[in-house]
């Protein structure tokens, strides 16, 4: 394991984490524990100087394609999943700031009394100035999706990579919980995860990505540590990158 003194690879990076992800084990809403939890790991990495972005989903609280699927207006739907990542936002600002770390919130929707609207300047210079910048509501367009809105971030800001958390080590060639003959994928082209229809991140992102040669690295955020681990280098999960 790399030592707490060791440089970090990347000097900025995007964390992409999905509502799922703060529900915990209690599969909906805002878990404290959970919460608390990744307000940590997001501390640590802010420690080591890195600058960090995050981009939150709101499928714990609201599933705009959910409520397509049950007879409501995608655009509308996929407008009220915005506004439950606004939700979302604002409680992992408040768990990073109560960990120590200042945080902003800036939403693709403006809706000034409870968060920044998004220009991509102001984004970069919180960035520069240490603090942690949470994207809220997505792309601010419906029909997209926030790994969508993930991508779009990250190459806006000039980050170096995108972790993608997911409840799984990696990228593997089924689902690991369902295929007992799944084999994780440590490496694999962007092509290839179009071609094979891998669930790592929709389409869109996964073509934003190839086209700006941004590396996504999916990992396990169930395991203690492992984002600190990935920005010192370490080899944690499995990457997607042009060179496959």
């Amino acid at each position: 394991m790399a030592a707490d003194n060791a440089s970090p690879a990347y000097r900025r990076v995007l964390l992409k984490l999905s509502g799922e992800a703060l529900a915990g084990g209690q599969g909906y809403g805002i878990e404290p524990q959970t919460l608390g939890r990744i307000a940590e790991e997001i501390r640590e990495v802010a420690d080591l100087g890195v600058q960090l972005a995050i981009v939150i989903g709101g499928g714990n609280i609201y599933r705009g394609i959910a409520a397509s699927a049950g007879g409501m207006d995608r655009a509308t739907g996929d407008y009220m999943g915005m506004l439950a990542t606004v939700i979302n936002a604002m409680a992992l600002q408040d768990a990073i700031e109560k960990a120590g770390v200042p945080t902003r919130v800036l939403s693709a929707i403006d809706m000034r009394s409870v968060a920044e609207p998004y220009i991509r300047r102001r984004a970069i210079r919180h960035l520069e100035k240490g603090r942690v910048v949470v994207f809220a509501a997505g792309t601010g367009n419906p029909f997209f999706t926030t790994d969508t809105a993930g991508a779009l971030r990250a190459v806006e800001i000039g980050a170096e990579a995108i972790l993608k958390a997911t409840k799984v080590d990696g990228i593997y060639t089924a689902d690991p919980d369902k295929d007992p003959t799944a084999v994780k994928l440590p490496c694999i082209g962007y092509i290839d995860v179009l071609n094979r229809g891998l669930q790592v991140m929709d389409t869109t992102a996964i073509s934003l990505c190839m086209d700006n040669k941004l590396p996504i690295i999916v990992f396990d955020l169930t395991r203690s540590g492992n984002i600190k681990r990935i920005v010192l280098g370490e080899t944690v999960g499995s990457i997607v990158s042009s060179g496959g």
